[in-house]
């Protein structure tokens, strides 16, 4: 339960404000400022006419990441911080994708009173990339969220045994390679949309992991998942859409395993009065400007929905404030 706050009015306006940052630095990404600086400073107005943009507007997006620390500027001359080097999409840990998917996710943000007075998500506008790059951001930004905490979360879970993974809706493959990893006499099969199994089968080759994934194209809401796994991994989907669209999916996850099979699931698990955690409360708040029925659930009614398909001895395995729960239930 949440304790009472004091919250003074100058902090409440600090948080009002928070999105200046934000715009200034997402601005930045859209446009690909950081990667043409991570190859050679420049000057405002090179920038401006390498990118067709108006130079007061460049000049001002320039100065602002400057004072944000976000770049260096001398003698008229902007440098990308070394501090923001994986701003810059040529890099290897590149974190340019969740910068892009936030800007997505702040258009959506943008029109949160009228979504809480209609009821229906927001329809923003794509980004001045397009709306298939977005979902390309989208795609990516997954990995950039899941990479750094998939090895730990993985080696987290207690007492799992299997010899074939399905990940539903794998996307890039950052988990599958960590079960890979992990439990190297193991196979795989990522199910997910053709785009996304494109940049799986790029990843995964990187990784020289390749021969060990089969690929299946598909979209889990519509289409069965493919069969004989032992173990079948649900990251970050049942946010998505309500409990009888989880519960259709958990009777799919059901058909396909093995029997004494286990299906995991990770996503946000919220405490009975759905304000804790507060990440989980914000995140309720993202899905119901983004999704026609998406939010949050807790523990209790993630196991409800299990059972009610006829999975078992449901566990909250990994308890975490973040994405990183993760419950298991068996066949």
């Amino acid at each position: 339960m949440n304790q009472p706050t004091n919250l003074n009015p100058q902090q409440i306006l600090q948080l009002v404000s928070a999105f200046r940052p934000s715009c200034v630095i997402g601005a930045a990404a859209e446009l690909d400022v950081f990667t043409r600086l991570n190859r050679a400073a420049t000057t405002a107005a090179e920038m401006a006419k390498a990118l067709n943009c108006d130079e007061r507007g460049m000049t001002t997006l320039l100065d602002a990441l400057a004072s944000l620390q976000v770049l260096n500027k001398v003698d008229g001359y902007y440098h990308l911080a070394d501090g923001a080097k994986n701003l810059a999409a040529d890099m290897p840990n590149t974190i340019l994708p969740m910068v892009l998917h936030n800007m997505t996710c702040l258009r959506h943000w943008a029109d949160l009173a009228s979504v809480v007075q209609s009821g229906k998500p927001a329809s923003p506008s794509p980004s001045i990339r397009g709306a298939e790059a977005d979902f390309s951001a989208f795609v990516a930004a997954m990995h950039v969220g899941s990479g750094p905490v998939a090895d730990r979360v993985v080696r987290s879970i207690p007492n799992l045994q299997f010899t074939h993974v399905l990940d539903v809706g794998g996307a890039s493959g950052t988990w599958t390679l960590a079960f890979l990893r992990a439990y190297p006499h193991c196979t795989a099969t990522i199910f997910d949309r053709p785009q996304a199994i494109l940049q799986a089968k790029e990843r995964s080759s990187r990784e020289g992991l390749q021969n060990r994934i089969q690929f299946a194209s598909g979209d889990f809401y519509r289409d069965e998942l493919p069969s004989g796994a032992d173990f079948v991994w649900v990251s970050a989907i049942i946010h998505q859409h309500n409990r009888q669209k989880n519960r259709e999916l958990f009777a799919k996850a059901f058909r396909a395993l093995k029997a004494g099979g286990k299906i995991g699931i990770r996503d946000v698990v919220m405490d009975e009065t759905r304000t804790s955690s507060t990440m989980g409360a914000l995140f309720a708040v993202n899905m119901l400007v983004a999704t026609e029925t998406g939010g949050t659930f807790t523990f209790r009614e993630i196991a409800e929905d299990l059972a009610v398909v006829g999975f078992k001895s449901s566990e909250l395995a990994v308890p975490a404030s973040d994405m990183s729960a993760v419950i298991i239930a068996v066949k």
